[in-house]
This record gives structure tokens, C-alpha cells and sequence, in this order.
């Protein structure tokens, strides 16, 4: 076993109760190894965004834009790639996501954790397949369409499975490592795109989209060798001695019964809700609803998809060539994943408001920077000098690297944590829908908006990430070290949000305990 910081059942500073275990290889391996599912979402978000700016690519498939992009003088330098169809393939997959979230959300409920992931690797890989032998633009969009159910199922479940799985103390830490494996599946995606944009005979663009079968099936056959999460046991069956073992297991100690009455208890209390969806929006969980949609709804809104998906044709617009833009890609994703590694280090000992401050506040700036510098420099024709691209550059990273270590790891950690048993499958589903949701509407309109709005782009996405910021400070208690099935106090303890959840709680633990006293006459 490996050794940790230890955390002992009892009553902590802030009337939370903490159980007994240490960090162990066992818990290690088994997020490390969930995580992983991040990469084919990180991959895929990379890989589009490289191969919509190679001209290969674009001769086949979109030659529209191909000859928009070689003009010079008659065509804005913000309008060259904008084309629906371009942006429908980048979108396809987000709309496939949405609906399949839903389905995802039951199935996660119904069968486990562990399944549904599964069942995102194997949708995604065959997915990549398609995608790398498609001879029209119908095969290229049905296999985007597939890797959208891949990675709607993946989304669904693994940030749930490593919030489960993780120690409470170093919850943040284990859940961030979904998103490092995302940043590390766009830097890969990057490097393979800037490689293989270098193959002759314009067919580089297939094995890009073809490698993202890689990391599902490493997904997939991963899993195979996973445990369950021990909510899930206990949820899908009355396996309560399974679950005390692999608690035993996962935490490290014999005594683990503080942690697993709490499990009980909660899985009593899940069973009687028939309807989660009916159930989350009752006022009682008015905190964790709105939480659900606002945060995956300002994650969207930061523009960090517009840099995922478009940074090499923002490259190319301010000047830089085809293979310079994909290695000026490259670097955005590097920044991108060691920021979330230095996110995955200090979240559980800064906690989540302090870094969201801090990435809100880089991000606002930056992005004023960048959308003042093509405003002055850039116009609407010719290129910008050198010197300017580098400055342009250096603020993306920073921007990417602002996100990295702030709303994109906690943009999937906190709505992870914040739900109960009853309603957290449920809760998971409307994060991931809207995710989707607005990632679609952002990817198939940017291009159309860049074209319109030109470098005022930025001042708007800019504006949001003002609004989100002062949004968390205000609304969003601290979660750091809560144990999940306590979470509820931190609700009753805010000073907005307590006004509606006390009397409901009270109402609600009624309501429980008559339905339990119900069921044992």
C-alpha cells in the first residue's frame, strides 16, 4: 500500500465526519486508469480543430472554404473558414453527446458506473474508425456523431466514478485527473496533427482522426479490470458486505464503517426516490440545479472551446503559416496540461473558490489583451508583424493556462461532488446535457460570430468571464474536503442558498423516514 496522509472518522473542525484510510495503489491505479476516458474527449477536441486547418482535409471534404482560405484581398481575414458545413463536423459530435447523456444518465443508475464507461470506449473507437476511412462527408459526420455517444456516456460516468472512488480529503486531486487526462489528449492530438500535417499525399489527416482509436480502446479494455464504485454496488444491489470489502481495500483499513453507514443511509434514502429528475427540481435541491447548469453553462462561455477547436485557424488568420500554426497549437496544449497539473497539486489545499478567482481574473485579462491587439493591428486584410503574433501567442497560453488550472478541471470536479446519491446521476446527466448543449452552440456558431463580430469576439467572451467569476464568489460554497454524503451542509451553511434548503431538509428527512418506516411494516 501505498502511504498517504491519513484522515480518521470522527467529527472534523467544521462539523464534518471524516473516515479512516490513506491513499493506496489500489485507488490510485483505478483513477488513474478512469481518467484516462478524458483523453478520447481532450483527443478529439484537439484532432478537429488541426485537421479543419489542413488543406488536404479541407480540398476533400470542404473545398468551398479551401477557396475562400487562399484568397487575400476580397475575403475578410476573420470570414475565410466560415462555413456551416466546416463547423457541422466540428458540432456533430456535441449534438450526438446531448442526446446520449440522458440515456447515459438511467443506464449509470441501473447498471453501475463501470458499464457505462465501457460503453463510451467502445462507441468512440468505432467511431475513430469510421472517421479515418470516410470517403464523404456523411461517412466523416456519422463517425463524429458516434465518438458525440462515446463520449456522452464517458462524461456521464467517469467524473462520478473518481469523485466515488476518491478519498474524501483528496477528492479535488483524483476528479482533476480527468481533466489533466483531457488537457494530455489535446497536447497529444496537437503534436500528431502538426506530424502528420507533414505526410505526403494529403492523407495525414486519416491517421490523425483514426489515433483517436487509441485511447478508447485503452479505455475500454481498462475498464474490464476496474472494480465498481462502492455507491454503485451499494446502489444497484443489497451487496453490502462487497461493498465493506472493496472500501477495505480502496481506503487502506479494516474500519470503514463510519463511511459506509453513510453510503447506506444515503442508498436507503435513493431507493425511495422514483423519479430523480422530478425529484432535482424540487426546491430542496434548488442549489445543486442551478449549480448544475451554471457551471458547465460559464464554462462554455470562457471561449476556451474556440482556442480547443479553432487555434490553429486563429493562427493562420493572424498570419502564421500551416505548419507554424499547428506547432503554435502545440504549445497552447502543453500550457493547457501543466497548468491542470499544478491544479491537481494545490485544489485540495487552496480550495475551489480561491482558484476560480484566480483563473477568472487571468482569463478576463487576457482575453482583453488578445481582442485589443486584433482589433489595432490585425483589420480585416493582410497580416500581422511578427513581433505581435509572438505577444498574441504568449497571452492565448496564458489564457489556456488560466483555464487549465481553474474552470476547466473545476468546471467537471464541483458539479461531480456537489450531488446526493439520490439525485447524483441525474444531477451528472443536466451538467453533461447542458455542456453539450452550449458546446454545440459555440462550435457551430464561433466561426459565423468571428466573421461578424470580428475581433470583438473576445471583448464578448471576455465580458462573460467577468459575469462567472463575481457568479461563483457570491453563490458557490466551498467543497473542499467535504465528504459527499455530508455535502448537503454546505448549503444549509451559505448565507443565499440556506434560506430555501433548511426547511425543505427537514421536510424532506420526514418524509424519508416515514417512506422507510412504510417500507418495514
Amino acid at each position: 500500500m501505498a502511504g498517504g496522509a491519513g484522515f480518521v472518522s470522527g467529527e472534523g473542525g467544521h462539523g464534518y465526519s471524516y473516515y479512516n484510510g490513506r491513499i493506496t495503489w489500489f485507488v490510485l491505479c483505478s483513477c488513474v486508469i478512469a481518467a484516462i476516458g478524458g483523453a478520447i474527449f481532450g483527443y478529439d477536441t484537439g484532432i478537429s480543430g488541426g485537421v479543419t486547418s489542413m488543406e488536404s482535409f479541407l480540398k476533400k471534404f470542404f473545398p468551398d472554404v479551401y477557396a475562400k482560405m487562399e484568397e487575400t484581398t476580397e475575403v475578410s481575414n476573420y470570414c475565410r473558414f466560415d462555413s456551416q458545413l466546416l463547423t457541422a463536423f466540428t458540432s456533430s459530435l456535441y449534438v450526438a453527446g446531448l442526446v446520449a447523456s440522458f440515456f447515459a444518465s438511467s443506464f449509470t443508475s441501473n447498471f453501475g458506473r463501470k458499464p457505462s464507461i465501457l460503453v463510451g470506449g467502445a462507441s468512440f473507437f468505432i467511431g475513430a474508425v469510421l472517421g479515418a476511412a470516410a470517403f464523404n462527408v456523411y461517412i466523416l459526420v456519422l463517425g463524429r456523431v458516434l465518438l458525440g455517444v462515446g463520449v456522452g456516456f464517458a462524461n456521464q460516468s467517469i467524473p462520478l466514478y473518481l469523485s466515488e472512488i476518491a478519498p474524501p480529503k483528496y477528492r479535488g486531486a483524483f476528479s482533476n485527473c480527468f481533466q489533466l487526462s483531457v488537457s494530455l489528449g489535446i497536447l497529444v492530438a496537437n503534436l500528431i496533427n502538426f506530424g502528420t500535417e507533414k505526410i505526403k499525399g494529403g492523407w495525414g489527416w486519416r491517421v490523425s482522426l483514426g489515433m483517436a482509436a487509441i485511447p478508447a480502446l485503452i479505455m475500454t479494455l481498462g475498464e474490464v479490470f476496474l472494480p465498481e464504485t462502492p455507491n454503485s454496488i451499494i446502489q444497484c444491489s443489497d451487496d453490502y458486505e462487497k461493498a465493506k470489502q472493496l472500501l477495505q481495500k480502496l481506503r487502506g483499513a479494516d474500519d470503514v464503517e463510519a463511511e459506509l453507514g453513510d453510503l447506506i443511509k444515503a442508498s436507503d434514502f435513493s431507493r425511495s426516490i422514483k423519479h430523480p429528475f422530478k425529484k432535482i427540481m424540487q426546491r430542496e435541491y434548488r442549489p445543486q440545479l442551478v449549480m448544475s447548469i451554471a457551471i458547465p453553462f460559464f464554462q462554455q462561455v470562457t471561449g476556451i472551446n474556440v482556442i480547443a477547436f479553432y487555434a490553429p485557424i486563429l493562427f493562420r488568420i493572424i498570419g502564421l503559416k500551416e505548419s507554424s500554426s499547428l506547432l503554435s497549437a502545440v504549445v497552447t496544449g502543453a500550457v493547457g496540461m501543466l497548468t491542470t497539473m499544478v491544479s491537481v497539486l494545490v485544489v485540495d489545499k487552496l480550495g475551489r473558490r480561491v482558484m476560480f478567482a484566480v483563473g477568472g481574473i487571468l482569463m478576463f485579462v487576457s482575453q482583453i489583451v488578445i481582442g485589443t491587439i486584433m482589433a489595432i493591428k490585425l483589420g480585416d486584410y493582410g497580416e500581422i508583424n511578427r513581433g505581435y503574433a509572438f505577444v498574441l501567442l504568449f497571452m492565448i497560453c496564458v489564457y489556456v493556462g488560466a483555464y487549465g488550472l481553474s474552470w476547466g478541471p473545476l468546471g467537471w470536479l464541483v458539479p461531480s461532488e456537489i450531488f446526493p446519491l439520490e439525485i447524483r446521476s441525474a444531477g451528472q446527466s443536466v451538467t453533461v446535457a447542458v455542456s453539450f448543449l452550449f458546446t454545440f452552440v459555440i462550435a457551430q456558431t464561433f466561426l459565423a460570430m468571428l466573421c461578424h463580430f470580428k475581433a470583438g469576439i473576445f471583448f464578448f467572451f471576455g465580458g462573460w468571464v467577468a459575469v462567472m467569476t463575481l457568479f461563483v464568489y457570491a453563490l458557490l460554497p466551498e467543497t473542499k474536503g467535504v465528504p459527499l454524503e455530508q455535502m448537503d451542509r454546505v448549503w444549509r451553511s451559505h448565507w443565499f442558498w440556506r434560506r430555501m434548503v433548511i426547511k425543505d431538509h427537514q421536510k424532506g428527512a420526514n418524509e424519508v423516514e416515514n417512506s422507510l418506516l412504510r417500507q418495514s411494516w
